[in-house]
C-alpha cells in the first residue's frame, strides 16, 4: 500500500534546501539536500523533489522554512537571489495550503521536540522549565535567531532578525578586530563575526594583529586545521566559540529564555568538541549581577541535521487543526 503524503516540509538557507514528505502519522520521510546555487529558482528544487519521490504528485499543503523575513507571505532571501511567494507557489503546484516561515522560527518550533542522541549538553544539566521561553540561534551563511513562546495554549514562534544586531566586543581584542571590520564594512553586525565568512575575517584580523600570514585559504580550512593543531586557526575557533557564548547568553537574557537555548546552524555542530570545552558557556554565563540568572539556563548543540523540517512538521501539524 502506498503511503500518503499529508504535506511538503523544506528548510532553505542561502547554501542548501532541504524537503521531506510528512506522512499520514505525522512522520518525516525521505529527506533531501540540494545545492541553491545550482537551481534557478525554488520552484525548481521542489519540482526535482517530488519528481524523484513522490511520484510526480505534489502532496495538498506544505511549510517551507526560509533564511530571512517572511513580510506578507514573500521572501527575498537574505544571502541567495530568489524572491518566493505563497501565491506563486500555491500557484504553480496548487497547494490547498502553504506557509513560508523563517527558518530559526521552524527550529525554535522543532528544537523542544529533539532528546537523546539529537543534542548535545553544552555546559551543566541544569533543568529546563518547560513553560518558558525557548531561543534557537546559529551560524552557518549568516546568523539566525528565533524564540518561542510556550503556554498551556500552545507555542507561538517569534521570528527575528537578531542576527543583524550590532556586534559587541568584550576585550581588547575583539575590540580591535571590530575596528579592522568597522574600516572594511562600515556598521558590524553579529552576523559580521559569527557566520561562515565571518569566521575566516575573525581568522584574518588575529593573523594581522599578530603579526602572521592568514596562510589558510576560507573558512573551512580555518576549521579544518584548527581542529588538528593550527595554532592561529584553533586560536580562531575557541574565540569564536567565547564569541558565540557571549550573544548566545545576551539573547537569552532579552527573551528570558528559560526553556532553553539551542545551538544549530552548520558551523557549531562541525566543532561540536570545541564548542565543550568552555569557551562558549564561560562567555555564556558571564553576565555580571545576571550570572545567577543565565547559569540557570540550559543550553544544546543540535546535532540532528533536519532541526527546521522536525519544525515545518510540527508547524504543518498546527495548520491541519485550524
Amino acid at each position: 500500500m502506498k503511503s500518503q503524503w499529508v504535506g511538503l516540509v523544506g528548510d532553505v538557507g542561502g547554501t542548501n534546501a532541504r524537503f521531506a514528505l510528512v506522512d499520514a502519522q505525522g512522520h518525516v520521510r525521505h529527506p533531501r539536500i540540494y545545492t541553491c546555487r545550482q537551481y534557478a529558482s525554488l520552484a525548481d528544487v521542489i519540482i526535482e523533489y517530488i519528481n524523484t519521490t513522490a511520484g510526480r504528485k505534489c502532496p495538498p499543503r506544505a511549510v517551507i522554512a526560509v533564511a530571512g523575513p517572511v513580510l506578507d507571505g514573500e521572501i527575498e532571501f537574505t544571502n541567495l537571489d530568489w524572491v518566493v511567494s505563497e501565491g506563486d507557489l500555491v500557484a504553480q503546484f496548487e497547494f490547498e495550503a502553504i506557509s513560508l516561515i523563517n527558518d530559526f522560527a521552524a527550529q525554535a518550533l522543532g528544537c523542544p521536540q529533539l532528546e537523546g542522541l539529537d543534542l548535545r549538553q553544552l555546559g551543566p544539566a541544569v533543568p529546563r522549565s518547560h513553560l518558558c521561553p525557548v531561543l534557537a540561534l546559529g551560524a552557518g551563511t549568516g546568523f539566525g535567531v528565533a524564540a518561542l513562546a510556550r503556554s498551556e495554549r500552545g507555542d507561538i514562534t517569534i521570528p527575528t532578525e537578531g542576527g543583524h544586531s550590532g556586534f559587541a566586543p568584550c576585550d581588547e581584542v575583539e575590540v580591535e578586530v571590530w575596528r579592522r571590520l568597522q574600516a572594511q564594512h562600515g556598521r558590524v553586525s553579529i552576523e559580521r563575526v559569527l557566520s561562515g565568512q565571518g569566521l575566516y575575517d575573525l581568522y584574518c584580523a588575529l593573523a594581522d594583529m599578530q603579526g602572521k600570514p592568514a596562510a589558510l585559504a576560507d573558512e573551512m580550512a580555518v576549521t579544518t586545521e584548527g581542529l588538528v593543531g593550527d595554532v592561529l586557526a584553533a586560536e580562531t575557533l575557541d574565540r569564536f566559540c567565547g564569541i558565540l557564548g557571549g550573544v548566545a547568553g545576551n539573547l537569552a537574557l532579552t527573551f528570558g529564555a528559560r526553556g532553553g537555548v539551542y545551538v544549530s546552524g552548520g558551523i557549531a555542530p562541525r566543532i561540536a568538541d570545541r564548542m565543550a570545552k568552555g569557551a562558549f558557556r564561560a562567555r555564556f554565563e558571564d553576565k555580571g549581577r545576571l550570572s545567577d540568572y543565565v547559569k540557570a539556563i540550559p543550553t544544546y548543540l543540535v546535532v540532528h541535521p533536519y532541526p527546521a523540517i522536525i519544525g515545518a512538521a510540527r508547524k504543518l501539524e498546527q495548520m491541519e487543526r485550524l
